[in-house]
């Protein structure tokens, strides 16, 4: 009965670090907190197209969705759209910012085209 008590307990411990380091390395977890922090945080899954990717900057979540098309040589991602679900928190954000989050978004897919939604794209199509 003790070894059978033992081994509950072994057991336990095992899932909690299991568990305690799948909520450390959680990718979530780490937007999240790029968020509340107002840090600069880029996730996406690079390898899997039909993902969206996420970007944390100053508190602001944007959110990309990537398109699939052919270029000269292969299949790869040609359009990417980006938006954001709460507009109102971009206050004294500046065409730079949003030039930095493309700069960054070609880092991973240099073929792409990047459109934003409105209001983003209204600003950066005003003075171009």
């Amino acid at each position: 009965m003790a070894f059978l008590i033992r081994l509950i307990v072994i057991g336990l411990i095992i899932y909690f670090f299991y568990r305690l380091i799948r909520y450390i390395l959680d990718p979530k977890r780490k937007i999240d907190s790029a968020i509340e922090s107002g840090n600069y945080y880029f996730y996406d899954d690079v390898t899997n197209v039909q993902k969206n990717f996420f970007i944390a900057m100053r508190g602001v979540l944007f959110e990309g969705e990537k398109y699939l098309g052919t270029t000269e040589d292969a299949f790869e991602v040609v359009s990417i759209f980006v938006w954001t679900e709460n507009p109102a928190k971009l206050q004294g954000f500046s065409k730079e910012d949003f030039a930095f989050l493309e700069k960054e978004i070609h880092m991973n897919y240099p073929n792409a085209r990047i459109d934003w939604k409105s209001p983003i794209g209204q600003l950066l199509h005003k003075e171009s």
